[in-house]
């Protein structure tokens, strides 16, 4: 019992190691110092809706423009996500209070919305779409203020405060539509230290907004652009009448507050999930069960085959072992190469390529490198590993091809390298032809898809090729047996030998381990939430190739103690299982937490699932695949074969 408490020990000192590196800075990016009265530059990144799925450039609604729009110049992440980062007409000062002033036009002549203008705001309002600022690269946020479920003399006192990326574009009552017109900006600075004689320099640390909603007749504005605010109980809101033109004012007021935040955890706001508990439980159960579940099935598959080899390996009965059944009887077969070994072994290329990448960019980000205030870095990153993942790729299904038998090595080469990719940018291009008829932001670009494509065929394909050619020069693994010229006849197999059974079984455990995290992953991509906790996905990670591993080791102890020599595909097959427990969580997530009733949004929501599911499925597949050879091959050579 005191080594399971000192085992215990270790794993939390571990998890909390991992937690802090959550919150650890990434290096590399410099704060900027701002003097008093300095601009602040606020940008505008995009529209998104977690109903419509579909992001769209700030300017595609008419918000008042400055007089030269510039885009800021993106990385490959940024565009895939559909940011576009534009220049806004808001003129903030560092420290220095705004009341309220009119945003563009002159008082006297408010800004006008056509009826094609005024639809299309209606209709963003109805589709619940949220508009994301930045200033100083902090997103804005919305506080979101609520009592917890506390004791009644507490509740007066205390306020639970979350909050809300970016704010809401309006807001419906009844039939009727109402654009959030004046934005109320909070900015929080931090003092920082300097000597006597210099002039103080600040940083921004936080940035909140109120959005309101104000009648064009109780804005009182003057000659000046300045305006007064109505008060909070007299007003009425701007109403946005989409059959007709609307007239209104755009105006902000600017607050600053000190703050205690330092510029370095500046971020941790945005970052505060209210359920770091869940994971907390969720991860330390896992580990617990898997761990446990590990014992028993490395307990049960050691005693037994020990006790297999030792029978065997027996000499002096010999004739018990002629008539024994079990693995030893199929040792002429284990080896047989199986059907299509160029497709297999492309896949399972795929697949340490899919490994390498994962396993890298959770371990970077974990280290806190790509954490969310570089945006884009995470996708970028990914795309550029996946590209120089292709040696390893090439060279463990040239390698593995070679021992299969093939002799095609630059065809299995270009497969390798084209197979899963092709998929991919296949379904990505089918969607992206949607995307761009409905003129979002999401849609990419037609440079930039031109660019992966030369990634691909400049960067990928060669370094496939080369590991491929290193690969199947190499010697091939070492059967332990050799194959018999005549297959083997295989008995009637059980009900339960039956493949999709396996899937079905063999999905379970590491699905089990892994829903929680994956509710996470899904809230962070489909509800525009910020995902950070790479010290829990690592964690969660390695319990999923350890849990596959051993899953996919009792699979095929089972499948050739009936006599079943055709393992190869199976195992690839079986192993992937949880990526059907996936599917189903998918479908069961699109069902209860997602309003998307739409056909275009629906079609993005299970095309973009369904790459998920096969990359999840080349990936446990070939975690699975290679702990099952590793394993066939060890008992085949711990067994005296005449």
């Amino acid at each position: 019992f005191s080594f399971l408490q000192e085992r215990l020990r270790y794993m939390l000192v571990l998890l909390l190691l991992l937690h802090g590196a959550d919150s650890f800075y990434v290096p590399g990016v410099a704060p900027i110092n701002f003097h008093h009265n300095d601009p602040v530059e606020i940008k505008a990144v995009k529209l998104t809706s977690s109903r419509t799925q579909l992001p769209y450039e700030y300017y595609s609604l008419p918000f008042c423009q400055p007089t030269k729009i510039t885009y800021k110049a993106e990385n490959l992440g940024e565009v895939l996500r559909g940011d576009r980062i534009v220049n806004t007409p808001f003129q903030v000062s560092m420290n220095v209070e705004k009341k309220c002033e009119v945003l563009c036009n002159f008082p006297n002549k408010p800004v006008t919305l056509t009826v094609e203008q005024s639809k299309l705001v209606a209709e963003r309002i109805r589709e619940d779409y949220y508009v994301h600022l930045i200033a100083d690269n902090l997103p804005v946020a919305t506080r979101l203020e609520f009592y917890s479920n506390r004791e009644e003399e507490e509740k007066k006192k205390e306020k639970d405060v979350q909050f809300e990326h970016g704010y809401r574009l309006g807001f419906m009552d009844g039939n009727k539509f109402y654009l959030h017109n004046h934005l109320s900006f909070i900015l929080y600075y931090h003092r920082e230290d300097v000597e006597e004689n210099q002039e103080p320099t600040y940083r921004v640390v936080r940035f909140e907004v109120i959005p309101q909603s104000i009648k064009l007749e109780d804005l009182k504005a003057d000659e000046k652009s300045m305006c007064t605010l109505p008060e909070a109980t007299g007003s009425a809101p701007q109403e946005i009448d989409p059959s007709k033109e609307n007239q209104l004012l755009f105006t902000y007021s600017v607050h600053w507050e000190e703050s205690d935040i330092k510029w370095a955890s500046r971020w941790d706001t945005y970052l505060t999930m209210s359920d770091v508990q869940i994971h907390w439980f969720s991860i330390i159960n896992s580990v617990v069960v898997v761990f446990f579940l590990s014992g028993i099935l490395s307990m049960i598959i050691i005693r037994t085959l020990r006790k297999d080899i030792a029978n065997y390996n027996k000499e002096d009965d010999i004739e018990d072992t002629m008539e024994e059944s079990g693995w030893k009887l199929v040792h002429g077969d284990v080896f047989r190469p199986p059907q299509y070994p160029m497709i297999l072994s492309s896949l399972l290329g795929s697949g340490i390529q899919l490994f390498c990448m994962i396993l890298i960019v959770i371990f970077v980000a974990m280290l806190g490198m790509l954490s969310p205030s570089s945006r884009g870095a995470l996708m970028t990153t990914a795309c550029f590993l996946f590209m120089f993942m292709g040696v390893f790729g090439g060279f463990f299904a040239g390698r593995l091809y070679r021992t299969l038998k093939g002799h095609r090595w630059k065809k299995g080469a270009f497969c390798t390298a084209t197979l899963y990719p092709g998929v991919v940018f296949g379904i990505c291009f089918v969607l992206n032809c949607f995307i761009w008829g409905k003129h979002s932001s999401g849609a990419v670009p037609f440079p930039t898809m031109v660019a992966l494509l030369c990634m691909w065929f400049g960067i990928s394909l060669p370094l496939v090729y080369l590991g491929y050619y290193f690969g199947f020069r190499k010697q091939p693994y070492d059967n332990p047996v050799r194959t018999n010229q005549i297959p083997r006849q295989i008995p009637e197999q059980r009900w339960y030998m039956n493949k999709f059974v396996g899937i079905l079984m063999a999905g379970i455990l590491p699905f089990g381990a892994m829903f929680i995290e994956l509710f996470f992953i899904f809230s962070a991509i489909w509800e525009n939430q910020f995902y950070y906790l790479f010290g829990f996905l690592f964690l969660v990670f390695i319990i999923l190739v350890v849990s596959c591993s051993q899953i996919s080791i009792v699979m095929v102890y089972f499948q050739l103690c009936a006599e079943d020599y055709r393992w190869w595909w199976r195992t690839f097959l079986v192993s992937g299982g949880s990526a059907f427990y996936v599917l189903i969580y998918a479908i069961f997530y699109f069902v209860n937490k997602l309003d998307i009733v739409e056909f275009i949004p629906s079609l993005l929501y299970f095309g973009y699932t369904a790459l998920m599911v096969l990359s999840f499925w080349l990936l446990t597949g070939t975690i699975g695949f290679y702990a099952a050879y590793m394993f066939v091959r060890k008992i085949y050579a711990a067994v005296k074969i005449d």
